[in-house]
């Protein structure tokens, strides 16, 4: 029996990679412990982070500041294992052998503290699920 040792690949994908994506990636750095590569990205990539989100998540303690929106790219979705999709679905490249989601989310944009909360809320819920899905240490033991 051979043991993989590669990491999964999760990217996170909405059309501004400004808000969701971006809070959903950070719970995931938070929750993977390195055990995951995190990525996102926006089919139209805005100019910086939504700033009500970068609250939102600040107030868990989880610092997205350093991110920025990027444009989702084919070579991102085909080297990636799990897509998460955010609203943007339909422009997701779709490749075999890969695990696509789409989470119904509304999008933090123009929106309050008090909605972003449980937008990140509804996130962070997600996020730990996928954790106990794909993290190499979630694998069921031989014993069952």
């Amino acid at each position: 029996m051979s043991i993989s040792l590669t990491i999964p690949s999760v990217l996170f994908v909405c059309v501004h990679n400004a808000g969701r994506s971006q809070m959903a990636a950070g719970y995931l750095r938070e929750l993977g412990q390195g055990r995951i590569e995190v990525r996102s990205a926006g089919s139209a990539p805005a100019e910086q982070l939504n700033p009500i989100a970068v609250e939102a998540m600040a107030e868990e303690g989880i610092d997205i500041t350093s991110a920025h929106p990027k444009i989702l790219t084919p070579e991102t979705v085909k080297t990636s294992d799990v897509v998460i999709t955010m609203g943007c679905g339909d422009v997701c490249p779709i490749y075999p052998g890969k695990r696509y989601e789409d989470w119904e989310l509304d999008d933090p944009a123009g929106q309050g503290i008090e909605t972003v909360r449980k937008i990140r809320d509804d996130i962070k819920a997600r996020v730990q699920r996928l954790v106990s899905e794909v993290s190499p240490d979630s694998a069921p033991s031989p014993r069952g």
